[in-house]
């Protein structure tokens, strides 16, 4: 036995070695491991854990599944044990699998033997010992049983089981505590299981005992009303008579005088309380059921104005909305729409004189169903002091009632968690002096149709307010200490306030750990949601999201977690629609379901965007419910959408450019997204360029090498003419690791002429000529003279940058007799326009004229008009330099037309700055000035590295207004 390693499952489960706590693991994982630990070293066959994993069925691949969660905690438990290796922790024995525990190294047996002992002691007549053991034992509990677990495998019997046996002690330990006259060493640990076993009567007998005991009967009758109203809103009964005997009890002490009247005649299970003491025809207090406000609210002033000011308006008789809709702007469950409405409802509580009432409509909590509105009528009438048997039988008459008795009142009515705008409809009060608030993860805009109410969009905390969440819970010594860790936990939580609330709860609990370590173990966890785990269902982020991705049906939450395959930052609905193989209205409606339960947030016109942390959820689900085939063919699509768009937009872009064939055809499934010209193609890529720099890392990443190679080709031009030569360089860089895995040493040649001449645009010499040298052995070698001459192209231009004319002159030589000797005429042309520019930086500017009139007839000829319209740009250049200024002018004007007709932005401002340079040159200041800001103005749109260059050149002439 490692007795290193240790265990907990009386609660979160959670796993220490060597006093450090370890991760358990994605849920399925955890749920075996729950499984193993609450069979407390017994052995749990294969057949059991995939019926508690697969309750609804089991796929065939689950003996697999399951294996691999067993590998995968052995290595987390011994990571130093040899593959294949038996391991001495957990254990394959005759039956199933076991882990090797005690109750030093795991909580549940701790407990047992606890639990034990207090029998034994209470046996021996020693009640003083037998009461401290039994604290011991509760003590350990930190939550319900293994807390964290999928809520779909809580019906598993080894579940109910030790949450039974923990009910079973607490009742017997609170009888005994409460026999010897101790009741303060029971009340929390009864009422943190009463808040985990909210419809157990027998527990809250032991409460409602333990309050009075402590002389908090207010309270004590306060906890009989809330219990006999959720017991008629979720069960439809009256409480037992146990709990209505103990009720009884406590009026009867409250009531009788001090004289000593009282007969003191203990309770018996079966009384009931005397009618006189407790009248059936109204409520024991004015209705006040606001849950508890938080202590450390912070911010949310803008929303908490806006609530304010609607409230004056009421009471100023202003058309006012009668309620209010609470909605996150960015849908996330865990933004705070409670926290923030509990919030509001306490500080204006004043105002409303006759009562608050409150209900959790719980639509998004799984392990319950929604509660109707019937039912919530049931018990606010109830909290409004109608009879049980007065209550009418169906909702319309409820409703009546109800609006009825609330008419003239000033009441407060707060409405959590509600599914629509049906679901709360009919708790809408006739009368204008109350005030509604609703909390819902979806968008009510059906009662703000209706009932005209004001929705309230909750978004995410700013940075200053995520500041104020942590130093308000760890304390603001400790954050002041350490800004920096301060600032990585808020960008890890995402400064989603139930992230900052979970992490600050484990930092306040550990008052000596470093917030820097917090922040490392959240750095650490980033693909998985351990790091955020609660101690119940409330607080665990993971269960959180998953009750909203349950919300939205199965196909929309299946498109959800292929959409977390995606790796930008944000989708188009076509992307999506290829991505999941679906037609594209079908998509687009799912998108929206996705859209209105906050899942998604849109981040243009058919654009949707994750939050980080759902993202990391949506993973962790197609991890363990999508199987490894269906994932990769989910990126193949969504790697073919892009690439076979982009392809269509480079090609738009530069007819012909792209070298490299387009293969393999689409997969089905893919549809493209349609490139009209080269407007639409500047369009396409300007969008989804952040989508494409990521794709392709991530398709080398995904074993998808050829795809991240093609991808690199087709941005290539894209990104030399934006100047992203920073990107550029990544890019090629996966290029030539992809061509190297493919054993292809052409696309080798391709990928390193590429990054090479990237780095000579960087101004990084040496590493330019290694790869452009590199890949003019490859071409060479592999006999391909279209990617000799153009490495020889690029070759010269980096020459010529360097005033190295000469040199750049030999490399267009050879060029042009490469291309000559393929017949490439698109080539040929080319080098002719880049041969006549060389000579004017000679200063030959006449024969630059006669390479540069060839140029342009060859385009001309062969069709090719990005390539005239660079060649009339270096001819204005060469008769500007010759004093030629009509000449000049007119070919700039002719280079302009044809740049703006094919919408070249980049190559329109290179123009202009020539343009605004011949005009200058003949005396025309004011125009250069003009034509110059043009320039500058575009550059300055495309956040081209270029535009500071040209802003200088206009900020020094003299003509410039300053």
């Amino acid at each position: 036995m490692d007795r290193h390693i240790a265990f907990g499952v009386l609660g979160p489960i959670r796993i220490w070695r060597d006093g450090a706590e370890l991760p358990p693991g994605p849920p399925k994982q955890r749920a075996v491991l729950a499984l193993l630990l609450l069979e407390a070293g017994q052995p749990v066959s294969l057949s059991r854990i995939v019926d508690a994993l697969w309750p609804a069925g089991a796929p065939s691949s689950a003996a697999n599944i399951v294996h691999r969660h067993v590998g995968n905690l052995r290595k987390l438990l011994e990571p130093h044990l040899a593959p294949r290796a038996p391991g001495r922790l957990l254990v394959r024995r005759v039956g199933g699998y076991a882990i090797d525990v005690d109750a030093g190294t795991l909580d549940l047996l701790r407990f047992r033997e606890l639990a034990q002992r207090a029998r034994a002691a209470r046996a021996g007549g020693d009640t003083e010992a037998a009461a401290e053991l039994f604290t011991q034992a509760l003590s350990l509990w930190r939550g319900e049983a293994a807390a964290g677990v999928p809520q779909e495998l809580r019906g598993h019997p080894a579940f109910f089981a030790v949450d039974s046996e923990h009910l079973a002690v607490l009742r017997e330990g609170a009888d005994l505590v409460l026999a010897t006259g101790a009741p303060e060493r029971m009340l929390p640990l009864l009422q943190s299981a009463a808040a985990l076993h909210p419809l157990d009567e027998s527990l809250h007998v032991r409460l409602v005992q333990a309050l009075a005991a402590t002389g908090r009967q207010a309270e004590a009758l306060a906890l009989y009303d809330t219990m006999r109203a959720r017991l008629a809103v979720q069960v439809g009964v009256e409480p037992g008579p146990e709990l209505s005997a103990v009720r009884a009890r406590l009026l009867h002490d409250v009531q009788t005088p001090p004289d000593g009247t009282d007969d003191g005649r203990p309770l018996s299970g079966t009384d009931r309380p005397p009618r006189q003491h407790a009248p059936e025809s109204a409520p024991a207090v004015r209705p006040t059921q606001l849950p508890p406000d938080l202590c450390t609210f912070v911010g949310r002033r803008t929303e908490l104005a806006r609530l304010t000011e609607l409230l004056d308006a009421l009471d100023d008789g202003r058309p006012a909305a009668a309620s209010v809709v609470i909605s996150a702007i960015d849908g996330m469950p865990g933004v705070g729409k409670t926290t923030l409405a509990v919030h509001v409802a306490h500080r204006l509580a004043h105002r409303f004189p006759d009562g608050q009432l409150y209900v959790n409509l719980r639509a998004f909590d799984v392990s319950e169903s929604a509660v109707p509105a019937a039912e919530v009528l049931r018990s606010f009438l109830t909290a409004l002091g109608v009879p049980a048997r007065d209550l009418p039988p169906d909702t319309d008459s409820r409703v009546a009632l109800y609006r009825s008795l609330l008419a003239g009142k000033r009441i407060l009515i707060l409405l959590d968690n509600a599914l629509d705008s049906e679901h709360v409809r009919p708790l809408m009060p006739g009368s204008s002096s109350c005030l509604v608030v609703i909390t819902s993860r979806t968008q009510l805009r059906g009662l703000v149709a209706t009932h005209g109410a004001r929705p309230i969009t909750l978004g995410l905390l700013s940075r200053e307010e995520s500041r104020e969440v942590l130093a308000g819970r760890v304390g603001g010594e400790r954050t002041a200490a350490e800004p920096a860790a301060v600032d990585e936990i808020i960008d890890l939580c995402g400064r989603l306030p139930l992230a900052l609330a979970i992490v600050a709860a484990h930092a306040a609990t550990q008052p000596d750990l470093p917030l820097a370590s917090v922040a490392a173990a959240l750095l650490d966890d980033r693909d998985s949601l351990d790091g955020f785990a609660g101690e119940d269902r409330y607080t665990d982020l993971r269960t959180v999201f998953s009750w909203s991705c349950r919300s939205v049906g199965p196909q929309a939450a299946r498109l959800l977690r292929l959409l977390a395959l995606h790796p930008g930052p944000d989708i188009s609905a076509a992307a999506a629609a290829s991505l999941a193989a679906l037609p594209a209205r079908r998509v687009r409606a799912l998108l929206a379901t996705l859209n209105g339960a906050h899942l998604l947030a849109r981040s243009g016109p058919q654009r949707f965007a994750f939050h980080d942390l759902l993202k990391v959820h949506a993973l962790e689900q197609s991890r363990e419910l999508e199987d490894e085939d269906t994932r990769q063919l989910a990126v193949r699509r969504l790697l073919d959408h892009c690439l076979h768009t982009a392809y269509a937009a480079a090609e738009a872009l530069m007819p012909n450019r792209i070298e490299a064939p387009l293969e393999p055809e689409a997969a089905p499934g893919v549809v493209p997204e349609p490139i009209g010209g080269r407007q639409e193609a500047m369009a396409w890529l300007d969008r989804e360029l952040p989508v494409l720099l990521s794709a392709v890392p991530y398709a080398q990443r995904r074993g998808f090498p050829q795809h991240a190679w093609l991808l690199a080709q087709a941005l290539e031009l894209h990104l030399d003419r934006q100047g992203r030569w920073q990107d550029q360089t990544a890019v090629q860089r996966t290029a030539l690791e992809a061509a190297i895995s493919l054993k292809d040493p052409v696309r080798e040649a391709q990928a390193c002429r590429a990054l090479g001449f990237a780095w000579g645009r960087l101004s990084e010499d040496d590493r330019a000529d290694a790869f452009l040298r590199r890949a003019l052995t490859l071409f060479t070698e592999a006999g391909d003279a279209a990617g000799q001459a153009r490495t020889r192209r690029q070759m010269a231009f980096l020459a010529n940058a360097r005033g190295r004319h000469t040199e750049a002159l030999r490399h267009y030589e050879h060029a042009l007799a490469l291309y000559r000797g393929i017949r490439n005429l698109g080539g040929q042309a080319v080098v002719l326009n880049e041969t006549g520019w060389t000579h004017i930086l000679l200063g030959d500017h006449e024969r630059a004229i006669t390479w540069c009139d060839r140029a342009v007839s060859l385009h001309r000829a062969i069709g090719d008009v990005n390539g005239e319209a660079a060649a009339w740009d270096s001819l204005g250049l060469a008769h500007h330099h010759l004093g030629h200024h009509p000449e000049a002018l007119d070919c700039y004007r002719r280079a302009l037309g044809l740049y703006r007709h094919m919408n070249d932005r980049y190559l329109q401002a290179d123009t202009l700055l020539h343009l605004g340079d011949t005009h200058e040159a003949r005396g025309a200041h004011i125009t250069a000035v003009l034509v110059w800001r043009q320039a500058v103005r575009i550059l300055d749109d495309m956040g081209h590295p270029e535009a500071k260059q040209a802003r200088a050149r206009l900020e020094d002439t003299p003509h410039h207004p300053r």
